[in-house]
């Protein structure tokens, strides 16, 4: 957008016609103690020339994913984007298109979301989908607070193999709550341990939280923690990585009631860490405590089909104390994104895509396993990403990795289950056998040229 300045004449013109006298006329509501009485310290002007210079030169020094090979994961993914989804969902009535306050009016955008939901419930195996969740992350503690609710108990456990991003999310959310947070701790394998879950388990446990794969890409035992969690009265709550449910069983399958996840993968760039696509699903059961919107189709009374904000449960729709939301925003347009991706894939697609990132996984496994230095800590299957263990700390690999235009993955330092020489890579479908090579090769040249310590 250009920067037109304004001439001094032009003040006095806007000046006039406002019925001001001067530019600080404006600001006399403001107390004098908080005004600015000096002129800012600012250089002298430039041309737009030297402006656009300036800021091209800038913006020459960052260096995307276009430009590095990235193992980056935890929960955003460098994924294949196909053009058509730029080419459609960049259309101007998509663009302009907000949130549908008149529903009767918004046929095309209330259509988009009512899709999104189908494929969220035909992916989850749930009764019942919503939209405009923010991230995964917040999805996850908008679901503990509807299980908390609908079990009528404080207490949430969260697994040590949780995202750690989205652990601390909800320690947030719970603490205005005054909800207390139970950590199950992981076993030696890398994944929750069914003891220590089945011990914390009291009777004020209203919710318990499962990722699988969890935040180590590791497939935890979902049916021995589904069958320690049905003994009691609690809600089990999914966090998913949706590409996965092309190979595992869906959360309806092991008996989550409601399931959260990240969509990013499909088809929405990284973009910096956002904006993302959170997701919701859940039984039927549970489905008046949705929060967000619930999109049905109907028909008039004419016998045509339309669409209708089915459920909206934010406060500003209906009485404060009823509400069970304050989400604002409506992620529609990532929300189309990821609609438009999943149609073009089609049901053979998904499996094939879940494939491809199966097949890469597996060859990075063989291409790191016999690299001296490194060692694979956890044996159990895994999906999109893996846990190496190298013989110096990540953090100094990841420094290594990005002289060479690498993006080696993430220092599991600071993460629970994790030691400062764990390194989490992941390998999606974009990524080739030349680059997985590569990451190998700069693991051997690590090793070699560096001493242990």
């Amino acid at each position: 957008m250009p920067y037109v300045p304004h001439t001094p004449e032009d003040i006095q013109a806007m000046l006039k016609v406002i019925g001001a006298n001067s530019v600080d006329d404006l600001f006399s509501d403001l107390p004098e103690n908080v005004r600015l009485k000096e002129k800012l310290d600012l250089p002298d002007g430039l041309c737009e020339e030297e402006v656009l210079w300036y800021f091209q030169k800038a913006a020459g020094q960052n260096q995307g994913q276009s430009q590095l090979t990235s193992f980056l994961g935890g929960g955003v993914y460098d994924c294949a984007i196909p053009a058509a989804i730029d080419a459609l969902t960049g259309r101007s009535e998509f663009l302009t298109a907000y949130t549908p306050y008149q529903p009767e009016v918004s046929q095309g955008t209330l259509q988009a979301i009512y899709e999104w939901q189908t494929f969220i419930c035909r992916l989850t195996g749930m009764d019942v989908a919503n939209a405009s969740m923010y991230d995964g992350a917040t999805a996850l503690g908008e679901a503990v607070l509807m299980a908390l609710a609908a079990s009528r108990k404080n207490t949430v456990v969260l697994p040590d193999t949780l995202n750690p991003r989205y652990r601390r999310v909800v320690a947030t959310m719970m603490r205005g709550e005054g909800v207390k947070v139970l950590i199950a701790k992981a076993s030696d394998n890398g994944t929750t341990d069914p003891d220590s879950l089945k011990n914390i388990m009291t009777d004020d446990v209203g919710c318990v939280v499962i990722q699988n794969p969890n935040y180590l890409g590791l497939i935890e035992q979902v049916d021995t923690l589904s069958a320690i969690v049905k003994n009691t009265k609690a809600v089990l709550v999914a966090a998913v990585n949706p590409v996965s449910l092309s190979l595992l069983k869906t959360p309806a399958e092991y008996g989550a009631q409601i399931t959260v996840g990240e969509a990013q993968p499909f088809g929405i760039p990284t973009s910096w860490g956002g904006p993302l696509l959170g997701f919701m699903s859940c039984t039927d059961k549970l489905k008046r405590r949705l929060p967000g919107r619930v999109v049905g189709a109907t028909t008039d009374n004419r016998g045509n089909s339309g669409y209708v904000l089915t459920l909206q449960t934010r406060e500003q729709h209906i009485r404060r104390e009823k509400a069970t939301s304050n989400i604002c925003s409506n992620q529609g347009l990532n929300a189309l994104r990821a609609t438009v991706y999943l149609a073009m894939l089609g049901k053979e697609g998904f499996q094939e895509l879940g494939q491809a990132n199966q097949i890469r996984i597996n060859a990075l496994r063989r291409a790191v396993e016999n690299v001296d230095g490194v060692e694979l800590p956890y044996e159990g299957p895994v999906f999109n990403e893996m846990v190496i263990r190298l013989g110096k700390p990540a953090a100094q690999f990841i420094d290594f990795a990005r002289e060479n235009n690498v993006l080696a993955g993430i220092d599991l330092k600071n993460f629970p289950v994790g030691t400062e020489n764990d390194l989490l890579v992941a390998v999606t479908e974009k990524r080739t056998a030349e680059e997985i090579n590569q990451l190998a090769d700069l693991l051997a040249s690590f090793h070699s040229t560096a001493e242990v310590k």
